[in-house]
């Protein structure tokens, strides 16, 4: 009956662990952390720009601006998190709600605060601890309840379940501790970070005083210690004694910057606000440059072609070596079938950001709507020098094996299929290809190698 009774009592003590750890893992990295079912956009302005505000934050923090990703989140909510160590998510409503460049500097030096820190490997570090801690309160619950029971003794067995639920409130009060002080080292890191690069920190104490004072109503009776950040006040008053020390606080954001980060926020409107959001938000009357860019991604958005098109010319003419004017002018052109015009088009912004692998794709996507082989020779060119940016990215294999098979190149097609399967987690689509590949490529050349890679990966995940 013990047996029977330890057997019961470990499957509730596994349940406690795993809530425990689901708490943990809550603090901070949400669940969707790595990725999956996130609404992420890809944008090769809003991208750079980011690289912009982060580049100095990172190189402060001692870290590789290469190795740390960011990635952009369709969310109207005010949020920034670290997850799968150097991979930091951002909210489109923290871009689109940020009043100042500094702003969203600030939010993106106090996730680096936490990249920095190791946080993310101290936290499973500390889960595991703290899981170890609760199988052991659990087992000593267990046996007070236990030994209640064969002594007959109904006051030990409810000492036991009382020790049971004692336990579960420490170790969980235990670990928001730990993510409070986390917290406040990302902010201590964050101001430092600031200061070494020179950029003020006022507008990372703007930021957080808004939020405080959104969530001071809602916080007025929380408990402070089933709290997984500092309480709102204390936070503020903490940053703004760290951040006022610096001598760059009143430094303000440079003009060139503050029209990015305008036009930042003109282009998220256009593409996921909608025409009449759009037409709220920055009327007729309003001539200057963001206001004019929201207005033509909302015209050619909602297929005024011929609205869009003389609002992108007047952004070309106001800023000629701006390549994400050009980038717009040939995708619209290409997503209204004048494919002939938007090769121009995007040939000139890859002439201006000719590292952006993005804009590559767009212009070999274009080059291959032609059926052409001579333009097929042009996309691969492109698509090879856009894969060190985007080689993970199936979109960059499927185009890849369009442009093979315009050329005749059927088996380097089928390969650049099975490698864009593997890459969208089709597997069985990857085995039929790789199979094929291999069929028609020499047995032990490079690419029949690369075809058993895609194979084998695919088995692996069956």
């Amino acid at each position: 009956m013990t047996v029977t009774i330890l057997t019961r009592r470990l499957h509730s003590a596994a349940a406690v662990v795993l809530a425990l750890v689901m708490i943990m893992q809550a603090a901070l990295a949400p669940a969707q952390a790595r990725g999956r079912g996130l609404p992420l956009i890809r944008d090769a302005e809003i991208e750079e720009l980011l690289r912009i505000y982060t580049t100095p934050i990172f190189r402060a923090a001692g870290l590789d601006p290469r190795a740390v990703s960011i990635h952009i989140i369709k969310d109207n909510r005010i949020n920034a998190f670290v997850a799968d160590g150097q991979r930091i998510f951002i909210n489109t409503g923290l871009l689109m709600k940020a009043k100042t460049p500094s702003e969203v500097i600030g939010v993106l030096a106090h996730e680096t605060g936490h990249i920095a820190g190791g946080h993310l490997a101290r936290t499973g570090m500390e889960m595991r601890r703290l899981s170890t801690l609760a199988i052991i309160s659990q087992l000593l619950a267990i046996g007070a309840q236990a030994g209640g029971a064969l002594a007959g003794n109904r006051d030990i067995a409810r000492s036991g379940k009382a020790i049971m639920l004692g336990s579960q409130s420490m170790l969980q009060r235990q670990f928001l501790a730990y993510a409070r002080t986390q917290e406040s080292a990302a902010d201590q890191a964050a101001a430092r970070y600031l200061q070494r690069a020179k950029i003020s920190g006022k507008g990372m104490l703007n930021m957080f005083q808004r939020l405080a004072s959104q969530y001071m109503a809602t916080l007025s009776h929380a408990d402070p210690y089933v709290m997984t950040h500092p309480m709102p006040m204390q936070r503020i008053r903490n940053l703004e004694r760290l951040l006022k020390k610096s001598p760059y606080f009143n430094t303000p954001d440079p003009p060139w910057l503050v029209e990015r980060h305008k036009l930042m926020q003109a282009k998220l409107a256009g593409f996921i606000g909608g025409a009449r959001g759009v037409y709220r938000r920055y009327p007729p009357s309003d001539t200057s440059l963001p206001a004019r860019y929201a207005r033509a991604i909302a015209a050619f958005r909602i297929g005024d072609l011929n609205g869009a098109l003389p609002l992108i010319d007047s952004l070309i003419r106001a800023k000629p070596k701006y390549p994400y004017f050009w980038e717009l002018k040939g995708q619209a052109l290409l997503e209204n079938g004048r494919v002939a015009q938007a090769i121009p088009a995007l040939k000139k912004a890859v002439s201006l950001a000719p590292r952006n692998g993005l804009i590559r794709l767009l212009l070999a996507q274009a080059q291959l709507a032609t059926e052409r082989k001579d333009q097929a020779k042009a996309a691969l060119a492109n698509l090879k020098k856009a894969m060190p940016q985007e080689g993970r990215r199936p979109m960059l294999h499927q185009l890849m094996a369009r442009a093979y098979g315009i050329l005749g190149n059927y088996a380097r097609a089928e390969l650049e299929t099975a490698e864009a399967a593997i890459l969208m987690g089709d597997r069985q689509l990857a085995v039929q290809k790789a199979k094929n590949a291999m069929r028609r490529f020499k047995k032990g050349s490079p690419e029949w190698l690369r075809a058993n890679d895609i194979l084998k990966t695919a088995e692996r995940r069956r």
